[in-house]
């Protein structure tokens, strides 16, 4: 039965789509299968696998609305063993649609139970706010990856985060924990990366993984070419950095 992670935080701008694009690439290359759910109605994870989002006659929307299963949405991705279920500007409106569904919070999990024995891994990268939609990814998750960016509002809202997965695991979804918190955009040459650091490992100590991703034009530069960092600059900073966070990732999940 595949584990299902969510990537969250409400601060946009931390490198939480990049992580969850090439996080997912390299668990997939290390022969897991893994199904990334676009579920941000910006539809950046879905457009930086080389798919026209806007193009799509059905996406995750469909899924949650009942139109489409899961089976029926999901795309093959250019890396083998990964599939990628798409959005675009249409998921905006499940919040409101939503609101009028019995058990509403649970839509999404409901949706991925009858594929999730198809999967080792489901990666949700989630809108950058704490409505309706994040609230459904974690009540559909087994745990929570959280980007947070090395800089010096890096904690401002980790605390609002924090509060609602907390009152998640109260009400709603008690298996729910942190799978861990990855350090980006982070940048070895300057004193305020390593203050803030060092106040993130006050916060989170051994949740939190010991790769760092560093600032780097590739990974800025790969989604604009629809391919994760792996395609586009194997050997860049970037790339080595999310391939040893990947190791990281299996060795904390699989012992």
């Amino acid at each position: 039965m595949g584990k299902i992670i969510a990537f969250s935080n409400q601060k946009g701008g931390v490198g939480k789509t990049t992580t969850a694009i090439n996080l997912a690439a390299y668990v997939a290359i290390a022969g897991k299968k893994v199904l990334l759910v676009d579920f941000d109605p910006q539809g950046n994870a879905t457009s930086g696998y080389g798919i026209e989002k806007n193009e799509l006659q059905s996406t995750v929307y469909d899924v949650l609305m009942g139109y489409n299963s899961v089976n029926e949405v999901a795309m093959q991705t250019m890396i083998p063993n990964l599939h990628i279920l798409p959005s675009n500007s249409d998921l905006a409106g499940a919040e409101v649609d939503l609101v009028s569904l019995p058990a509403r919070e649970s839509t999404l999990k409901r949706a991925l139970a009858s594929v999730k024995g198809n999967y080792d891994y489901i990666f949700i990268d989630c809108p950058p706010s704490l409505g309706l939609l994040t609230l459904n990814a974690m009540v559909a998750c087994d745990s929570v990856i959280i980007p947070i960016q090395s800089e010096f509002f890096a904690l401002e809202g980790v605390t609002q985060l924090l509060n609602t997965l907390k009152i998640v695991k109260q009400r709603l979804n008690p298996q729910i924990e942190i799978n861990g918190v990855v350090l980006t955009m982070y940048d070895t040459r300057t004193t305020l990366s390593k203050q803030v650091t060092a106040e993130i490992y006050k916060y989170f100590s051994n949740k939190i993984y010991t790769v760092p991703v560093p600032r780097n034009i590739k990974l800025v530069e790969s989604p604009s070419f629809g391919v994760p960092v792996v395609l586009h600059a194997p050997r860049s900073n970037g790339a080595l950095a999310y391939q040893a966070l990947a190791k990281q990732f299996l060795e904390r999940e699989e012992g």
